[in-house]
């Protein structure tokens, strides 16, 4: 038997920024964009990993009233899961991502855990951080 990851969600406020983001400064592209009901869930991938797609929503796509404010809540508060991305040239990947104006959190250092990495945090606040292979 083998099992392996094909998608994860990100929630954000807007779409449209995120799709920015995603593809710009980190170089994703967009593979899949589906709307419904007034909402949009769009899948980005890399050729690095085919079959593994990033799903960029908003907080109330598909969910209840109840459940899109609560998770907008936490979205807010900047607490939701981080993404973490791995590069073969962090310096590239964070001047890049540096250049379409992503909020820096921490420029390239080595960590005394062992990767050399970067963060920057994604038009509603969530927590990217890339390290070097």
């Amino acid at each position: 038997m083998t099992i392996s990851l094909q998608y994860t969600n990100v929630t954000v406020n807007n779409t449209d920024e995120a799709v920015v983001f995603y593809r710009d400064a980190l170089g994703l592209s967009v593979v899949n964009d589906v709307a419904s009901g007034g909402f949009r869930w769009v899948t980005l991938g890399s050729d690095a990993q085919p079959g593994l797609g990033i799903v960029i929503s908003e907080p109330h796509a598909g969910r209840s009233q109840a459940d899109g404010d609560a998770l907008q809540e936490l979205l807010t508060k900047g607490v939701l899961p981080m993404l973490v991305f791995q590069t073969d040239n962090l310096d590239a990947t964070f001047e890049q991502a540096r250049a379409t104006g992503a909020e820096v959190l921490q420029e390239p250092i080595e960590q005394s855990w062992g990767p050399r990495d970067c963060a920057f945090r994604d038009p509603s606040g969530n927590t990217v951080r890339i390290s070097q292979m």
